[in-house]
């Protein structure tokens, strides 16, 4: 339990150094922003309860605004994401349920409910966060491209993660 905890602290450590010191200062064309810091939240166990994942969601976007100078932006996005995680995977679980040392991953689940599961915290996250920061419907169709290309890059960095550096750790 202590060396999960640990593992996860080093990830929080490392995904919020990543995103500030990297991804924030990777605007390709104005349009383009990947947020992959969030991959935290999509890794937590499934076993865990729904309160320490939203203080985690909570914190981890806390951390980035501090950062970033966003203003709670990335809070209010990745509290959001946070909430609907357990929603979504209990959505999907199978009859039998959940192992309860299950964590999300391509390995553990496969593609094919990995890809759904991402894309749908990764899209609402950045829906959420361009939206704020834009604060406005006048821009709509600027801000769901923004959204849409910035959610394609960052599912692309996620399962590059995934095949790169989890897999390989788990074999």
């Amino acid at each position: 339990m202590t060396t999960d905890m640990l593992k996860y602290v080093w990830q929080f450590i490392l995904l919020c150094l990543l995103q500030v010191l990297i991804f924030n200062n990777l605007n390709l064309g104005g349009y383009v922003n990947p947020f992959p810091y969030i991959y935290l939240i999509l890794m937590l166990p499934i076993s865990m309860g729904r309160i320490p994942v939203l203080l985690v969601g909570f914190f981890l976007g806390l951390t980035v605004d501090v950062f970033s100078n966003t203003g709670g932006m990335h809070a209010a996005a990745t509290t959001l994401i946070a909430f609907y995680r357990p929603l979504y995977i209990k959505a999907q679980s199978p009859r039998e349920g959940y192992e309860l040392t299950a964590v999300p991953s391509i390995k553990q689940f496969g593609i094919t409910w990995f890809i759904p599961y991402a894309l749908l915290l990764v899209v609402m996250h950045h829906s959420v966060l361009f939206l704020l920061e834009a604060f406005r419907f006048s821009d709509f169709f600027h801000t769901f491209l923004k959204a849409v290309l910035s959610s394609g890059l960052t599912m692309v960095i996620i399962v590059f993660i995934e095949y790169m550096f989890v897999n390989e750790r788990r074999r």
